[in-house]
């Protein structure tokens, strides 16, 4: 009787104690709803005593239909992570002062003057206030290294815009006409590019706030970078006759002073990067990026360049680094070695150099970008496949997390899975890529599948954090993203194989790449979907006009009638030099045979979306429509988006979503519900 009674009160404790508990609440796919929730980390600063890191954090309003961006602090230890700036505007390039008593950073926030100005916040306490009163267009700065001066990009003012924002009393002025005198006028973002407005450099004294232009050079100037005396600042710039006809810089150095003198000291046939330069401690040695030569433009691979700082020897490559054949970035100085990020096979890693040895800091599958460096504290970005991008501190070979930004929403969600894929293409080259299972697979079921294409073609499909592959996986698909030929991380002849002959050994990989998944057993070969934007969209018109077992397709800021957009948008000089001009009979065929998805579009039967955005000046909605009237025309199911006042990226977060709303529609229709009967033998087509 005692012993029922004792096991009574045992299970009457057991069953409060469990009541008190809260149920773990089951993870679930991700939403479309949960897309206002991610928060996007970038560019982490670590300050001068290496205790406290600076870094932007990208949110959306909802409401507002906007993008917000605001500079947070986090102690290197990963405490005392908080909000730093809280206005009703954006912030954005947050730099400490190198005495560590100033956070800078730019914002367009209400001022003393209006557009992207430089604010200062004193650590010693206070609000932020404004440091510059710029009239141009501000577009980089660095801090000198005894703190009181700034080097700054700063782009000539456009008069007719400060015309149109005038108060003056009576009706407004009508825009003046458009005049248009260069060979490469367009760029995405920015419009026409007008002569006679440029982007030079600028000395900005803090104390007397004294504006100076560095050098008296009429040619645009870039990526300012001070010798560690403060002595110097070696910059790019181009001073050809005519740089629109070959937009790579080169390398110059100047005193720091007004009106110096510059000193080129990169070979004149050298086509350098932008990127910005890196000082070795003593001062005597410039380390830099160097590309391809122009008519591989499209298929650049940056290589590492040391040049001495005085120009008393010609720029030489580093022949450990050209041995690996893979591009490298992000060039950093850390004692007597040079830091940098090497691009290979889906994966980007750390590595360094100290004189002929070179060393990987850490082994794939990683990606890493930006790093910062204080004494032996060293913090960078990072994610994975089922991570998005956070702060990491790099100890040693491992990383330590170091933000937690999208922890409580990862909580939540079930992460669909990403593994590795290889397979032969047709021609036996070997072709590597990711597949994304849909959430909750079942091992062995076969899934719809969809085929997402990246764009470049000079990219690639990384182990890195994609939102658009998890929203697809949350809605039942298997996502295969492949690094077909002409993407980076494979070398340069894997880059280069497709000059000139586009939708050729592309489509042949990614044809492949199906073919494989279908092998696997996970993809229905009668429930296939394609997908791409930009040079993506390009493949996608070449897929489903060479492949007819597609069910659904979606194309976004592409074209396929390329000739057509000889002069339209902002790539003259890749026609120029990779394919030639169309008036030339010896390229007359090059154009016919690359504009194979517009010229053949009788041979589609894929029912396709277009989209695009109003004024993308990178690929022009042109592209779209004439593929969208092509398909309409020979009565396939088609509909065309266009996005007002969007450029080539869809940025609006309402149009993000509808977006995405579009795509699963669409998917859903045509490659999930509507799959055809299952056949014994697929109908491929023929180029």
């Amino acid at each position: 009787m005692m012993f029922r009674k004792r096991l009574s009160t045992i299970l009457l404790v057991t069953l409060i104690a469990a009541t008190m508990v809260p149920a773990q609440t089951a993870r679930r796919p991700i939403k479309l709803d949960d897309l206002a929730r991610l928060r996007e980390v970038r560019d982490p600063q670590i300050s001068p005593d290496g205790q406290w890191v600076a870094y932007v954090v990208a949110t959306i309003d909802s409401k507002e239909d906007k993008g917000n961006s605001h500079i947070w602090m986090v102690g290197y230890d990963g405490k005392n992570d908080r909000q730093i700036t809280f206005s009703q505007d954006s912030e954005t390039a947050p730099r400490w002062s190198p005495d560590g008593k100033y956070l800078s950073f730019t914002s367009s926030r209400p001022g003393k003057a209006k557009g992207s100005q430089v604010w200062l916040l004193d650590r010693s306490g206070g609000e932020a206030y404004q440091l510059t009163e710029l009239k141009g267009r501000l577009q980089g700065y660095e801090w000198s290294p005894d703190s009181k001066r700034l080097a700054l990009v700063i782009g000539d003012p456009d008069p007719d815009a400060e015309a149109a924002a005038s108060t003056a009393p009576g009706p407004p002025k009508p825009p003046k006409p458009i005049v248009i005198d260069r060979y490469r006028y367009k760029q995405d973002g920015q419009g026409y590019l007008l002569s006679g407005r440029h982007s030079y450099i600028y000395l900005f004294d803090t104390a007397t706030r004294k504006l100076d232009r560095l050098t008296k050079s009429k040619w645009d100037e870039s990526s300012p970078s001070w010798s560690r005396d403060g002595a110097r600042i070696a910059f790019m710039s181009n001073h050809a006759e005519d740089p629109d006809r070959d937009p790579a810089a080169q390398l110059f150095v100047a005193d720091a002073t007004a009106g110096a003198t510059e000193k080129q000291l990169s070979a004149a046939a050298n086509r350098v990067s932008r990127a910005r330069p890196e000082w070795s401690p003593d001062g005597k040695w410039i380390a830099f990026l160097e590309g391809d030569e122009r008519k591989y433009g499209a298929y650049n691979m940056e290589h590492l360049v040391f040049v001495p700082a005085d120009g008393s020897a010609a720029p030489t490559r580093v022949k450990v680094v050209e041995d690996l054949d893979r591009g490298v970035s992000g060039l950093r100085f850390r004692g007597a070695s040079l830091n940098f990020f090497v691009t290979d096979d889906r994966s980007v890693y750390p590595a360094r150099v100290s004189g002929n040895s070179f060393e990987r800091l850490m082994n794939p599958p990683v990606v890493v970008s930006s790093w910062s460096s204080a004494g032996d504290h060293v913090v960078l970005l990072s994610g994975s496949d089922t991570r998005p991008t956070e702060i990491h501190a790099m100890e040693g070979n491992a990383l330590r997390q170091i933000t937690h930004q999208n922890d409580a929403l990862l909580a939540e969600l079930q992460i669909a899975a990403t593994e590795e894929v290889g397979f032969k293409s047709k021609d036996g080259t070997e072709v590597h890529g990711l597949l994304t299972y849909p959430v909750g697979y079942v091992k062995g079921t076969k899934v719809p599948l969809l085929l997402r294409i990246h764009g470049g073609p000079n990219g690639q499909d990384a182990h890195s954090f994609s939102v658009e592959r998890q929203v697809f996986a949350a809605n039942g698909y298997a996502v295969l993203a492949v690094n077909y030929r002409g993407s980076s991380g494979r070398g340069q002849k894997y880059s280069r194989a497709i000059f000139a002959d586009w939708g050729h050994y592309e489509v042949e990989d990614l044809q492949a790449g199906v073919d494989h998944v279908i092998q696997m057993g996970v993809a229905d070969p009668d429930r296939l979907g394609v997908r791409g934007w930009s040079y993506g969209a390009i493949l996608t018109d070449y897929m489903i006009a060479t492949d007819t077992r597609f069910k659904g397709a979606t194309s976004g800021a592409g074209t396929a009638f390329t000739v057509a957009f000889y002069g339209t948008d902002q790539y003259i000089n890749q026609y120029d030099n990779e394919i030639g001009p169309p008036w030339n009979p010896k390229t007359g065929e090059t154009y016919q045979k690359i504009s194979y998805p517009f010229l053949h579009a009788d041979r589609i039967k894929t029912p396709t979306l277009f989209l695009g955005g109003e004024r993308d000046f990178n690929v022009p909605v042109q592209g779209g429509q004439q593929m969208y009237q092509a398909l309409r025309s020979l009565g396939v199911d088609t509909q065309l988006i266009i996005y007002p006042n969007e450029n080539h990226g869809i940025t609006r977060p309402s149009y993000v979503r509808d977006r995405y709303e579009r795509y699963l529609a669409w998917y859903d229709k045509y490659v999930k519900k509507n799959a055809a009967p299952a056949k014994n033998v697929t109908e491929t087509g023929t180029r």
